[in-house]
């Protein structure tokens, strides 16, 4: 049963997703650990009702991020964790932890990258004006979001739309492909090659963009 470590600083519902894909018996996993940098992250909330441990990290307390980010590796370490997971974690992750787990960091972006990438991926794609955005899991590098890509989700960009209601359809497909991601990693069917990500057989669902609206 594979590993996972969390990391979030908001409400967490990407986590929640992960949580319900593990209790339904679609993903063969284990949460060890949830790490927070906010203190009043509701992601703890979550984590309180399904019993599984959490932690918060205070980035004040380190005198670099890579210090940070070095706590945060030794945490996971101690557990054994194999897979890192960024469920709405609002930091670029800096050396200590990308060393210690390389490929092993996956991260849910709400933009089909890499258009988008940063902060606000639906209000980018809002005034840019774009007719498709969605979502993204990509495994983790030292830079914005630039990571190799593992699965996309395409959703609609309607004239209507704001920053908000294109983030809660946008949200819906984050709750599908998050799990979807961290189950083909358990499975062993995820290979890195270059900017390329390699998905096995027995089919090769994943590796092509999904397109909610043809279902």
């Amino acid at each position: 049963m594979l590993k996972l470590g969390v990391l979030a600083s908001g409400r967490g519902s990407n986590f929640q997703a992960i949580i319900d894909s593990i209790e339904a018996g679609a993903l063969r996993a284990k949460i060890e650990l949830l790490i927070v940098d906010k203190s009043d992250a509701y992601a703890i909330e979550r984590a309180k009702k399904h019993s599984i441990e959490h932690l918060f990290i205070n980035s004040k307390e380190f005198s670099s991020k890579g210090a940070f980010f070095s706590s945060i590796k030794d945490e996971l370490i101690k557990r054994g964790v194999e897979l890192v997971v960024l469920a709405g974690f609002m930091r670029v992750v800096k050396k200590p932890l990308i060393d210690a787990y390389t490929n092993r960091i996956i991260n849910i972006h709400p933009a089909l990258l890499p258009a988008f990438p940063g902060l606000h991926g639906q209000r980018q794609a809002v005034e840019y004006g774009v007719k498709i955005s969605g979502c993204t899991v990509h495994f983790v590098d030292e830079g914005m979001d630039t990571g190799p890509v593992i699965i996309q989700a395409a959703v609609p960009v309607c004239s209507e739309d704001t920053e908000e209601s294109l983030s809660a359809r946008i949200l819906m497909q984050e709750h599908r492909i998050l799990p979807e991601a961290i189950r083909l990693y358990s499975e062993g069917r995820l290979k890195v090659e270059g900017r390329r990500v390699v998905i096995s057989s027995p089919t090769d669902e994943g590796c092509c963009i999904i397109n909610p609206m043809l279902g």
